[in-house]
């Protein structure tokens, strides 16, 4: 296009610099710049530019009061700052310097927010830059930003920053944020979901902010609303309404999740297992939905992670519920109570910091729902984890069309949970929630163990009140329904349970006791006695470790329930029994059983 202007036009009219502010977008504006920055060089006007920037900065001056003589200029820029010493344009961000031009950064830089964590307190620093015509944002420690080692770290985000003008950008930050503290706004952010003190319910509480580690961002950002709830609710209506108890225990165990710490309750499982194609992947979807996107991988995981990350995981969530799936994934059964007794403690491991200290402990009150082809206890499974768990065994399908069920679901979730959590933020519909829970937790307690029924107590306080407030539908979950899958005292008692095995080893073994057709085994391990079987002590104590028993544990639990003879002393849980001619130490357990044929008596007797 033709430009008509003189040389005089430039240095002594603003007609050019108008049209530059005239133009409708961006782009049209550095076109025209160009343009008139060529056509201006051409005419013998070699400072263009610097002619066109302080038209800008004149033009602000006459139009705000409180105009400063440097201020970030950027196209599109959330809020405008005073940058002290520091030119902020489209252009860059740079100052003079005693040895040339000091470049903090090569586009758009500003900090627009700055964040303080509801839990610890520690603040944080949300940026906005620039690049290819975008604005981005990225909410990074304060600690990153004030080091010029650490905040390199930003490259990896799409800042243009390298160890040669980091030192730049750390000052320009620093000069930015102090000139504008009072005007950068200041905001409360979260790391986690779940309750939030007197702040609410994470992530239902408007203008909470999260800043959190970027691998947790698709974990927050999984749990909202989408599509309706009356479709939601309908479909899951005629889940409610058939005979198969497991999938309306786990949708009650996803809404008991946020009552776990409110009614002062232990973190549990609820875990659902049998063979492939039961639907035991549908239903955790199902649990899912009352929160979050129930797709795979969005809010449900697997368990193919690290302790850590399990641990990580359950202190994010911390009020919800943490689903996992596939529980077969973990190879070493005897992870399976590690697992347990780490994420039902609500707690996660104390663990140093670089630079000194303790880093601060992850927490949750939560229900962690899973699945798998396989129980998640087994028979030497320590009574403290048993006793954490409900387990629902798998023997059918759980859904009459599960594609429909997982279209529906998958279009429409989020709505019930946030629901549930508006009823339970009013002070006395806790409260009531609570009273009813106490009811629950006294009947339950009668045929179970504490911690079972108080886990029962959550679940069917949570079913109570969907049915109230939710669904209406009078299909409640009984505490007879729920009783078949609670374990009671004896089956908790991993001493009774050891005390069942050691039988059975004892018959496998028996080819190495010392018995009437068998007076001097290969291996011994003891001998059987008319009243008793002695199995030395350093035997016992193997093969109860070799099988998840303690056997110092156990060897007590013996000898104070009167099932074994020991020494006078009454420390001592072992006794001096004579095996073939040597004197030893060996557990001496009362045979109170039927002899199994082949234990016949031998004729040398052991000396008590």
């Amino acid at each position: 296009m033709d430009i008509n202007y003189t040389k005089e036009d430039y240095i002594a009219t603003t007609a050019p610099y108008e049209e530059v502010e005239r133009c409708g977008n961006p782009f049209e504006k550095e076109q025209k710049i160009a343009q008139l920055a060529n056509h201006a060089r051409d005419v013998g006007v070699r400072n263009f530019m610097t002619l066109y920037k302080k038209y800008v900065k004149t033009m602000k001056m006459l139009s705000k009061a409180d105009f400063v003589e440097n201020a970030s200029n950027f196209t599109g820029q959330e809020l405008e700052l005073d940058t002290g010493s520091w030119l902020a344009d489209d252009y860059g961000i740079s100052r003079p310097g005693v040895q040339g031009e000091e470049i903090a950064c090569a586009h758009p830089l500003m900090p627009v927010q700055r964040l303080t964590n509801i839990d610890t307190g520690i603040e944080k620093m949300k940026l906005a830059f620039k690049r290819g015509g975008i604005w981005r944002t990225v909410v990074c420690d304060r600690k990153q930003v004030a080091s010029n080692n650490t905040i390199v770290g930003l490259a990896d985000f799409g800042i243009s920053v390298t160890s040669e003008n980091a030192r730049h950008m750390v000052r320009y930050l620093q000069d930015v944020e102090n000139l504008n503290y009072d005007r950068i706004p200041q905001r409360k952010s979260v790391s986690r979901l779940g309750w939030v003190g007197g702040e609410g319910f994470s992530p239902y509480v408007d203008g909470l902010v999260f800043d959190g580690e970027d691998s947790f961002k698709n974990f927050f950002d999984s749990v909202g609303e989408k599509g309706s709830m009356d479709k939601w609710v309908k479909e899951v209506k005629k889940i409610r309404q058939s005979e198969c108890l497991a999938p309306k225990i786990m949708l009650a165990a996803s809404f008991a999740s946020v009552l776990v710490g409110p009614c002062g309750g232990l973190p549990f499982f609820c875990h659902i297992w049998g063979g492939t194609e039961t639907g035991k992947t549908v239903g955790l979807m199902l649990a899912a939905s009352v929160w979050a996107n129930p797709e795979m991988g969005k809010y449900i995981h697997t368990f193919n992670s690290t302790a850590v990350a399990q641990e990580l995981s359950a202190s994010f969530v911390n009020s919800l519920p943490l689903i996992l799936d596939e529980l077969q994934i973990i190879k070493d059964k005897k992870d399976f109570d590690q697992m347990i007794y780490q994420l039902s403690e609500g707690a996660g491991k104390s663990r140093g910091q670089k630079t000194g200290g303790l880093q601060k402990t992850g927490t949750w009150s939560n229900c962690i729902i899973t699945s798998g082809e396989q129980p998640i206890s087994s028979a030497s499974s320590g009574g403290g984890a048993v006793n954490r768990i409900i387990e629902i065994r798998c023997n059918e399908k759980l859904f009459a069309d599960p594609a429909h069920l997982c279209k529906v679901i998958k279009s429409n979730y989020g709505h019930a949970g946030k629901r549930f959590v508006e009823l339970m933020s009013d002070p006395e519909m806790m409260e009531n929630a609570s009273q009813v829970q106490s009811v629950f937790f006294k009947a339950a307690n009668k045929k179970a163990t504490e911690k079972q029924a108080l886990a029962a107590s959550l679940i069917l306080t949570a079913d109570f009140l969907i049915n109230e407030h939710i669904f209406k539908d009078g299909q409640c979950i009984s505490f007879e329904d729920l009783q078949q899958f609670l374990s009671d005292k004896d089956e908790v008692s991993a001493e009774k349970r050891a005390y069942e095995w050691i039988w059975g080893w004892i018959v496998q073994n028996r080819s190495k006791f010392i018995r009437v057709d068998n007076a001097h085994p290969m291996e011994c391990f003891g001998r059987i006695e008319k009243d008793y079987v002695a199995i030395m002590r350093n035997v016992f104590n193997q093969a109860c470790q070799e099988n998840g028993y303690n056997p110092a544990s156990f060897a007590m639990w013996l000898r104070n329930n009167g099932l074994s003879k020991t020494d006078s002393d009454r420390k001592r849980t072992d006794k001096n029994v004579v095996i073939d001619g040597v004197r030893c130490r060996c557990v001496v357990i009362s045979r109170d059983v039927d002899i199994p044929k082949g234990f016949e008596i031998v004729d040398e007797q052991i000396e008590f």
